[in-house]
């Protein structure tokens, strides 16, 4: 039985848990804490009460809790809730640097809690078909693929001027690469271990950022599957998509229109498709997916061991990276 529950950060993915925690525990109480720890005058509405301190948070002794502070809060947050035997959903990506991630997953695995790493995207209905038709070699031998991903920054959060966002930031965990981390997950889910072979990181003049707001990087899977990974937030039109090229055809994965299709000597055909999908559903199985990880059950959510695989890419690419110039 789930009598209580916190959520840490108070920004809008923290208010989408606390939304999707009252749908599916409708009796639970919620709990809040500020991921900066700072007063908070603000009239939140959706938690029943506003925590002061991690301390307090602990004393209260919820049922699970979810971590969706800024990555590189993570550690400090999550380690003494592990480490107090607390169940835990952290938000992706699970820290941003290999020490942090190292520590937690040495708590998660002398500890009791579970603990879990929230990579809502292979929750998405065409995730689960993509893999199957990989594991099915629908496509025969994969040779290929081409996983691109862009959105114009200022249009993510339309009420939140985005130079002032985590996004931006260094010391929070901004730029294109941890931001839509979503893309090295996914491949390492799919295709195994990766190794990285190039890796081009740029600032362009459009936003003049601090950190990259466009990453281009070559990857090679254990089995030899070239990958060309390109991740943006300039691109005026959203977009996300994967393709994957086989010896009988190839898969086109529209993530955005949650579809699949495949082409193959007989022609193109549609293999999934439910565009009316309501994304929200992703964090809803999400949670009800930790849910069965706190019970027990069979469950298909992240380890931190995985989640830490997507922070020793990203490092690799960033100590690998030519940077251009800024223009």
């Amino acid at each position: 039985m789930i009598n209580c529950t916190g959520v840490i950060g108070l920004g809008s993915i923290s208010a989408r848990h606390r939304k999707n925690i009252r749908r599916l525990l409708p009796d639970s109480k919620i709990i809040a804490l500020s991921a900066s720890g700072r007063e908070v005058n603000e009239n939140i509405t959706d938690c029943d009460h506003l925590a002061q301190s991690i301390a307090e948070l602990i004393e209260i002794a919820p049922d699970f809790v979810i971590v969706a502070s800024p990555a590189s809060f993570h550690v400090q947050h999550a380690l003494p809730l592990i480490e107090h035997n607390i169940p835990v959903l952290i938000e992706k990506p699970v820290s941003t640097s290999i020490d942090d991630a190292v520590l937690l997953q040495e708590a998660a695995s002398s500890g009791q809690s579970s603990v879990a790493v929230a990579y809502c995207l292979r929750y998405l209905p065409s995730a689960q078909i993509i893999l199957e038709q990989l594991q099915h070699k629908k496509i025969g031998k994969l040779y290929n693929v081409d996983a691109n991903v862009g959105q114009f920054l200022p249009q993510w959060r339309v009420d939140k001027d985005y130079r002032q966002s985590v996004s931006v930031s260094r010391e929070l965990g901004g730029g294109a690469l941890f931001e839509l981390s979503h893309e090295v997950d996914y491949l390492q889910w799919l295709l195994g271990d990766m190794s990285v072979n190039f890796a081009h990181l740029r600032s362009s003049p459009e936003l003049n950022l601090t950190v990259e707001d466009i990453a281009d990087v070559f990857l090679i899977s254990n089995s030899d599957v070239v990958c060309n990974m390109h991740l943006d937030f300039i691109q005026k039109d959203p977009h996300r998509r994967c393709r994957f090229i086989g010896s009988d055809g190839c898969l086109v994965w529209d993530l955005l229109n949650n579809c699949v299709t495949r082409n193959d000597a007989k022609g193109e055909h549609i293999v999934f498709s439910d565009k009316t999908y309501d994304r929200n559903h992703m964090y809803i199985d999400m949670l009800a997916d930790f849910l069965r990880l706190i019970r027990g059950e069979t469950n298909s959510c992240i380890s931190i061991a995985e989640a830490s695989k997507t922070v020793a890419i990203i490092d690799k690419i960033k100590n690998l990276a030519k940077r251009g110039d800024k223009a």
